[in-house]
C-alpha cells in the first residue's frame, strides 16, 4: 500500500446514482473510506447524525467558515455542504484513499486547494435527463418544484464535466462500479486483492 492515499472527488447531477455506486466501491476496495460531510440541511428518514451527515445548524457551518475548518463548502438547493479538513487529511496520510461524494461547486474548491497529484476527480452521470427525471421521481422525496430546480442546476453541472479526469455513465449500476474501481486502482497506482465483483 502507499504511504498516503489518494483523493477521489466524485460529483454530478442529484440523481445520477453517485451514493449507490459509492456504496458499492467501498465494500469492494478495502483501502477506500467515505468522508462524512458536513450539511444544514434536515435528516431524511433514517439518516445518522455522524455516519450519512455532520448535520449542523446554520450558525455553527458558518463558525466553522470563518474558523478555516472546510476543506470546501458551498451552498446547494438552499442548504449549506461541506468537507471538515479532518475527515480527511489524517485519513489520507494514514494510507487511505478517501472519497468525497459533492456537488460541482465543493470540487471546483478541492481543485484550487489541494496538490493536483493527490486527487482526481469523477463525473458521475445519468444516461439522459429523463432518466435522471425519472430517478427523481422514483425518490419520492421532492416535491415537483423541487424536482425541477434540480434538473435546471443538473443541466448546468453537466457543462462542467470537462475539467473532471474521468466521467462514468452510470446506465448499468454493475459496470459503473468496474469503472470506478478500475479508476481507483488506476490512480492509486498499486494493485491490491479486491472485494466480491
Amino acid at each position: 500500500m502507499p504511504s498516503e492515499g489518494k483523493l477521489i472527488v466524485i460529483s454530478g447531477p442529484s440523481g445520477a446514482g453517485k451514493g449507490t455506486l459509492v456504496r458499492e466501491v467501498t465494500r469492494r476496495v478495502p483501502y477506500v473510506c467515505v468522508s462524512v460531510s458536513a450539511t444544514t440541511r434536515k435528516p431524511r428518514a433514517g439518516e445518522i447524525d455522524g455516519s450519512d451527515y455532520h448535520f449542523l445548524t446554520p450558525g455553527s457551518f458558518r463558525n466553522k467558515i470563518a474558523a478555516g475548518d472546510f476543506l470546501e463548502w458551498a451552498i446547494v438547493h438552499g442548504n449549506y455542504y461541506g468537507t471538515l479538513r479532518t475527515e480527511v487529511h489524517g485519513r489520507l496520510s494514514a494510507g487511505k484513499s478517501v472519497i468525497l461524494e459533492i456537488d460541482v461547486q465543493g470540487a471546483s474548491q478541492v481543485r484550487d486547494s489541494m496538490e493536483r497529484d493527490k486527487c482526481v476527480f469523477v463525473f458521475i452521470k445519468p444516461p439522459s435527463m429523463e432518466i435522471l427525471k425519472a430517478r427523481l421521481r422514483g425518490r419520492h422525496t421532492e416535491s415537483a418544484a423541487d424536482i425541477e430546480k434540480r434538473l435546471r442546476i443538473a443541466h448546468e453541472e453537466l457543462k462542467e464535466e470537462s475539467w473532471y479526469d474521468t466521467t462514468i455513465v452510470n446506465a448499468d449500476l454493475r459496470a459503473a462500479v468496474d469503472e470506478l474501481q478500475a479508476v481507483i486502482v488506476k490512480y492509486r497506482g498499486d494493485t491490491v486483492e479486491l472485494g466480491d465483483t
